[in-house]
């Protein structure tokens, strides 16, 4: 049994761990760099391209870099002659609430007015401005209500706005879809949901359109799940909790549910599946790493339902 001392010793090590994180993560310009990497749309970013969007030297921004990646902040991908970076995936819960933290409390009325113009432009002659615009701000009512989610909400308002109204465009008929579409629901598109999308994407790529959603969902995607679909090298992107809507099933072909009960609503002429999952939640990262693995047996089954072969390798 170590002895008082010891244990201060101990205390003390970690104490100081914590305060160089803290002051590691707290540089205005490396907060700058963690959130545009954040916001990429794969969760990378190259040096030059972080360089070119601060404005700032390259050496400057290698700098900041490499003090994170020293600091186990974040990870370093060489491919061939350059270098990607991104957020370690054990990370990312801690910078995202640094980063909310730096965020203004309140969002600015012109910013949903922005988002609907932009979407207008987007949508023009399959929706009206109007619709454009109801769309944003009940999208963004429901994300802050029922999925409460705080961190970037604009920027989710416009990608959840976006999304139910390209599912609403397929649904009606605007837009012809050229592959075949799949929902995931679980009841807080935190774990079982977003692990299937996220191996489905990675799997089959531009031949399947992918969403997601919840019964009642969660205002972060589950750590855990980040970290076991890292640990076989598939991305989560910028995926997010989001509440079940009526388009999405409506555009959809395949509807497939974990454990939500009858919130689903039912539409003729799709193809409905209920995959008998237990929760991620409070399980060890052993038994969420099983449940990822059943899952991925059951998207290579999906595949091979939708007669599109999924490549030999396995995950």
């Amino acid at each position: 049994m170590p002895d008082g001392h010891e244990l201060d010793v101990v205390e003390r090590s970690v104490a100081e761990r914590a305060a160089r994180t803290a002051r590691t993560l707290t540089d205005p310009t490396r907060m700058q760099i963690l959130s545009l990497i954040v916001g990429s749309p794969d969760g990378r970013a190259l040096v030059g391209q972080l360089a070119e969007r601060l404005r700032l030297r390259q050496p400057t921004v290698s700098h900041h870099v490499r003090i994170m990646v020293d600091e186990g902040i974040l990870d370093r991908d060489q491919q061939g002659r350059v270098a990607w970076y991104s957020i370690r995936p054990e990370r990312l819960p801690q910078v995202l609430d640094l980063l909310h933290g730096a965020a203004p409390a309140e969002h600015d009325e012109s910013v949903l007015g922005r988002i609907a113009d932009d979407l207008a432009l987007r949508f023009e002659g399959m929706f009206s401005p109007e619709t454009v615009d109801r769309y944003v701000r009940e999208s963004y009512e429901m994300l802050a209500t029922r999925a409460k989610i705080t961190k970037y909400l604009p920027s989710l308002t416009g990608k959840f706005a976006a999304d139910r109204l390209r599912a609403l465009a397929s649904a009606e008929r605007h837009l012809r879809a050229a592959v075949p579409e799949v929902l995931f629901v679980c009841v807080q598109n935190a774990g079982r949901s977003q692990l299937a999308a996220a191996m489905l994407r990675f799997l089959a790529g531009d031949r399947v359109e992918v969403r997601t959603a919840g019964s009642e969902p969660a205002p972060d995607v589950n750590p855990a799940i980040v970290r076991v679909l890292d640990e076989i090298g598939v991305p989560l992107a910028g995926e997010f909790p989001k509440p079940l809507t009526d388009e999405v099933v409506r555009a959809s072909d395949y509807v497939i549910t974990m454990g939500c009960g009858d919130a689903c609503p039912i539409y003729p002429g799709k193809t409905y599946l209920d995959w008998d999952l237990p929760d991620p939640v409070g399980k060890s990262i052993d038994e969420v790493r099983l449940i990822r693995d059943d899952i991925s047996t059951r998207v290579r089954s999906l595949l091979t339902q939708m007669n599109l072969p999924s490549p030999v390798n396995d995950r």
